[in-house]
């Protein structure tokens, strides 16, 4: 075990030795849904989480971590979807900056945020929370964040470790990945803010990865986060993500949350008296803890308990400024001053701003177009709602729409995802947009071809519909001030110069891992491998309607005088339009001669240069150790390959503006594929993966895909049982759940239930269940009811009791 740390201004080890077993055992499991246990008379104070990724969503009294009873007010910025179209890390600095200091004037020692799982499909219901489907910008954007959130002393807590990418059983579902994808796509990320921002805290997801729960699995969290990363801090489990506690804490987990009584206090206070784990571990776990506790609680003790909300409003309008993407201009844009314009659609009035679920945040303050027009220079001739934002279709709104569409020079159309659509708990059923708003998109353009689109949304939709518009701007899910910032840019007070972190496809079939998402069976097989995104699309050359790193400016932009050096590459980008803007420019690497399958190019740097019209500067984007490398599967580690790379610099993936080929020394490794069909994946054919070529990818049997009836049965599941009450409480949630879609407002609780395991109601009733009890359940839904019912009242008795017993010396 490594040492116990210790501080100037507390002695953890002194702590410790003090602490009793229980007491020890009992820190490492929260006490409240947002809180942890504090020991007076250690001086021990509670540690507070709170959700974070774009606003802070600490809960008021008597609310759930799924929001009923409401929230503190806190600014609601940008989403991660929108913020990572700035491709600017400092921008995202700034807003964790802000976030850390309502954090602290809020008592919330850790902020659960940033999300930065890959967006490896667009239907995944929480794509809204993640920045973007390459790993490096989300690693980058998300480091940034930290930065900022961490500036102050408090934890950030990067989320969530990870292969996360469905919602669907999110809770049992088995990620079966193989390790060079692991690595390569799904752990970069996390590797690069671990390295370069140094969060306080990580939270698991909560699924299976290769079979091993990620809060106990010592793959992710022994050998590469903490040995290979070097990462020093604490993991927390996502809320009710813990399988196994008392493998959780042996494998690096200190905080089991939310609040699930004094079952699992009891499981891990037994197991160390029974040599199951050595109290040292449990120590160490206490005393990483304890670190993060006492630190976080004096910057806390130490901070006024309010902030300023106007400038933090400002902040959410900056960042949506600079991340919002210009998709389309046929000489449309920007509006001249008192330019008639129709404001038209639902979203105006009440907007999308931000997604559903946990990191659903009170606005301090909340603007929609129809007001924040009215601050501007156009001149508005009224305002229809034009659609219902359920779908339902409405004869009268769309007339009503189309007659006050003849009556402007320009039409706002504001369009895009309703709240069902962008929520935790729920993935999408299609990337289309509710079908009632584009009829109405098109009529009002055959009434008046001078369409404008604004669309709402955080993650890409099918877009047939973008002929009917001359202009389209993206405003993704833009926060609290997204009707000031979208105006400002269509006016051209602000010049666009946000760029997609995703790649919009012509339709969702094309899409590798369409025909499995999501997965419904025991595991979500990733048989793509490492063709995620524009690596897929490109390589195969297929036609999207967006390309990855794509947007538009109100200037244009020079590419010129490229170098390549040993330390990166040298160019000079020009300002060739009449207006000041922004250009990003993107390094991407490709290698056409390889001992291994890549794709034709993976972004390996970015940078985001501001110009004054007629301006040129001078731009360096350096290398790093991930330029060249790939995960070597038969040697188990990273390499570089000797050889030619071929290095370009682009306006987005498509667009690449120069090129020059440079040899890199290195290894020259065989192919650690030798022997297997890898045909499939040397040309980037994985829209069709059969089960022997999956076999030679994962150098492994496909494992089974049976459901077992145990703990993990989730209740979207229990049909799969024998049980006619159990069935009968499946087929009753399944007709809520349809009913919440139809009716187009997410219920979060129900979402959250449906897709948990049995055994989370041991990990989120606050202990009125054992997980006796719960095992008493899993033979009832197997059919044997009697045994079932008996031993349930028999497991009861003995929670009460055993309750009882740890209280007493908990609290002495």
């Amino acid at each position: 075990m490594s040492e116990v740390k210790s501080n100037r201004q507390f002695d953890i080890e002194q702590i410790l030795s003090e602490m009793t077993l229980e007491e020890k055992c009992g820190l490492l499991t929260g006490a409240e849904a947002f809180k942890t246990r504090a020991y007076k008379r250690h001086h021990i104070p509670a540690l507070t989480f709170s959700d974070g990724p774009h606003g802070l969503r600490k809960q008021a009294e008597g609310a759930n971590h799924l929001g009923i009873g409401g929230s503190i007010p806190a600014t609601c910025f940008p989403t991660a979807a929108t913020v990572a179209n700035s491709w600017d890390p400092s921008l995202g600095e700034m807003l964790g900056e802000a976030l850390g200091e309502e954090a602290a004037a809020q008592a919330v020692n850790v902020m659960l945020g940033p999300g930065l799982n890959i967006k490896r499909n667009p239907l995944c219901g929480r794509n809204f929370e993640y920045f973007s489907e390459d790993p490096y910008l989300a690693g980058k954007m998300a480091a940034g964040y930290v930065r900022g959130m961490q500036k102050n002393g408090l934890s950030a807590c990067p989320k969530h470790f990870a292969v996360n990418s469905q919602e669907h059983c999110r809770m049992s579902v088995d990620s079966v990945v193989d390790e060079r994808t692991l690595r390569e796509i799904y752990l970069t990320g996390f590797e690069i803010v671990v390295k370069e921002a140094k969060p306080k805290t990580i939270m698991t997801s909560y699924n299976r990865v290769n079979g091993i729960y990620a809060n106990e699995n010592p793959h992710l969290l022994k050998d590469i986060l903490k040995k290979e990363w070097g990462y020093d801090g604490t993991i927390v489990t996502d809320w009710g993500g813990s399988n196994d506690h008392v493998e959780g804490v042996r494998n690096g987990s200190n905080f089991e949350m939310p609040s699930p009584g004094l079952d699992p206090v009891i499981e891990l206070v037994d197991a160390v008296r029974n040599g199951e784990i050595e109290e040292a571990v449990v120590d160490q776990r206490v005393a990483e803890a304890l670190e993060l506790i006492l630190t976080t609680d004096q910057v806390i003790q130490n901070t006024p308990d309010q902030f300023d909300c106007s400038s933090h409003h400002q902040v959410a309008e900056k960042v949506a400024e600079q991340s919002m993407v210009l998709l389309k201009n046929e000489n449309i844009l920007p509006l001249k001053p008192k330019t008639k314009v129709a404001l038209i659609g639902d979203f105006v009035e009440t907007p999308r701003y931000q997604g559903a679920g946990s990191s659903l945040v009170n606005p301090t303050k909340l603007e929609n177009l129809k007001d924040a027009v009215e601050q501007t220079t156009l001149q508005t001739v009224g305002f229809a709602k034009g659609y219902e934002r359920n779908g339902a279709a409405s004869a009268s709104l769309k007339t009503e729409a189309v007659n006050l569409a003849k009556q402007a020079e320009i039409v706002l159309f504001v369009m895009g995802l309703d709240e069902i659509k962008e929520s935790e708990g729920l993935d999408r059923k299609s990337m289309k947009i509710n079908e009632n708003q584009i009829e109405v998109l098109r009529e009002v353009s055959e009434a008046n071809p001078n369409v404008v689109v604004l669309l709402c949304g955080g993650s890409s939709v099918e877009m047939p519909w973008a002929t009917y518009a001359k202009g389209i701007l993206y405003a993704c899910l833009g926060g609290q001030a997204w009707a000031t910032a979208a105006l400002r840019i269509l006016t051209g007070e602000v010049n666009p110069s946000g760029k997609l972190a995703e790649t919009y496809p012509m339709e969702y079939k094309d899409v590798p891992s369409a025909g499995a998402f999501p997965s419904r069976k025991k595991t979500a097989e990733y048989r793509e491998g490492i063709y995620v995104g524009y690596r897929y699309f490109d390589k195969v050359d297929a036609e999207v309607r967006y390309p990855f790193g794509y947007g538009l400016s109100y200037t244009s932009f020079l590419y010129s005088d490229f170098e390549v050096k040993p330390d990166g590459v040298h160019f000079v980008i020009t300002n060739t339009g009449t207006r000041d803007g922004a250009e990003i420019a993107q390094l991407y690497i490709g290698m056409e001669e390889s001992a291994v399958f890549r794709p034709k190019k993976e972004l390996k740097g970015f940078t985001k240069v501001f110009l004054k019209a007629g301006e040129s500067k001078k731009v360096e984007i350096p290398f790093d150790d991930k330029t060249f490398r790939y995960f070597d599967v038969k040697e188990n580690g990273w390499r570089v390959e000797e050889g030619d790379y071929t290095v370009m610099i682009g306006a987005h993936s498509r667009d690449i503006r120069l090129k020059s080929i440079y040899h890199i020394e290195g290894s020259k490794p065989a192919n650690p594929y030798e022997g297997r069909d890898m045909s499939c994946y040397e040309v980037g054919k994985v829209d069709y993966i059969s089960d022997q070529q999956f076999e030679n990818l994962l150098g492994r049997p496909i494992p089974t895909q049976e459901i077992v009836i145990d703990r993990n049965i989730t209740f979207n599941q229990l049909n799969h049982g024998r049980s006619p009450i159990f069935w009968l409480v499946w087929l009753v949630m399944t007709l809520l759940m349809k009913l919440s879609e139809k009716s187009g407002k997410p219920n979060l609780n129900l979402m959250f239930i449906y897709n948990m395991p049995l055994r989370g109601l041991q990990k989120m009733t606050g202990g009125a269940f054992s997980m006796g009890m719960v095992d008493a359940l899993v033979m009832e839904v197997k059919g044997f009811w009697i045994i079932g019912i008996v031993r349930f009242l028999v497991e009861l008795i003995k929670n009460l009791i055993r309750n009882a017993n740890m209280a007493k010396r908990l609290n002495r």
